[in-house]
């Protein structure tokens, strides 16, 4: 697997996302892409409650540990890579979480527009 190139939403290098608990496609803290990432999770986020549940609610409970994968669960505050597909709907649906711009993967444009993410721009407001 061939990482794309590292560069933000900003143009500029990608800065670490999360390492407590560790995320990205990689598993390296960024929120690094290849092909092989169906899900382009490509979005640091700040975890809120409300889109915990929002996400658990669709299916995705990203907040129960599940130590067989060394996941400790998120909690409101953690920093996480999300896929974009997912933040985009949970946008469309009110649940949208912030966004760390300077950690958020430029493929995420692809998804999202710039427009919107700078909207939850943690870096930006």
């Amino acid at each position: 697997m061939q990482m794309d190139k590292s560069i933000n939403v900003l143009g500029e290098p990608l800065v670490t996302c999360g390492d407590t608990p560790v995320t990205g496609f990689f598993r390296d803290g960024k929120c690094n892409t290849c092909a092989q990432d169906k899900g382009s999770h490509t979005v640091c986020i700040e975890a809120s409650h409300d889109f915990l549940e929002f996400s658990r609610a669709k299916g995705n409970d990203l907040s129960t540990p599940v130590p067989e994968y060394g996941f400790s669960g998120l909690k409101p505050g953690d920093s996480w890579c999300l896929c974009a597909a997912r933040w985009l709907q949970a946008y469309e649906e009110d649940h949208a979480p912030r966004v760390h711009l300077t950690k958020t993967h430029i493929r995420a444009l692809e998804i999202i527009p710039i427009e919107l993410l700078k909207q939850y721009g943690m870096d930006l407001n």
